[in-house]
């Protein structure tokens, strides 16, 4: 068997101390099509990039039904969390007033049953659902486009 390393970029704190730096869980939901992955995408409500559904840690939830909120609020998506962390990435948010806040966001995966059309932050994102190598392409963060190249549903599995 043979394993095709890949090179970790730098945690950037674009120019933050160490102690600025913050935590999120983000949501990689999917769906099985044709026995094949479908990925969920939503926009940023500021810029319109593709992004996947992430948030702060919620109080007394576990970091994959932190994701699981976050994905019913910015996508709609009734689903299950799967405890499972896929990886991590490194992301700056913009904060209001222009401020970067350099972020770690944990990824798990939210295996999605339904969509529903009315949902808190609805008219201010679009969603789309897409194969993985397309998903990979419209993301910004090379670290996510990686582990949305290379999921893999049946590793889910126990």
């Amino acid at each position: 068997m043979k394993f095709q390393a890949t090179r970790q970029l730098p945690i950037s704190t674009r120019g933050a101390a160490k102690s600025e730096l913050r935590t999120q869980f983000a949501a990689l939901c999917f769906r099985i099509r044709k026995e094949r992955p479908d990925i969920l995408l939503v926009t940023s409500r500021g810029s319109g990039r593709w992004i996947v559904p992430k948030g702060w840690p919620q109080h007394e939830m576990t970091p994959a039904d932190s994701a699981l909120r976050e994905a019913w609020e910015e996508a709609g998506v009734r689903g299950q969390a799967i405890d499972r962390c896929l990886g991590l990435y490194s992301y700056a948010k913009t904060e209001e007033g222009g401020r970067a806040l350099p972020c770690l966001a944990m990824l798990y995966p939210i295996f999605v049953r339904d969509l529903a059309d009315d949902y808190p932050e609805a008219g201010e994102r679009q969603r789309s659902w897409m194969r993985p190598k397309k998903a990979a392409r419209l993301v910004e963060e090379p670290e996510l486009a990686h582990l949305i190249r290379n999921f893999d549903p049946k590793l889910l599995r126990p």
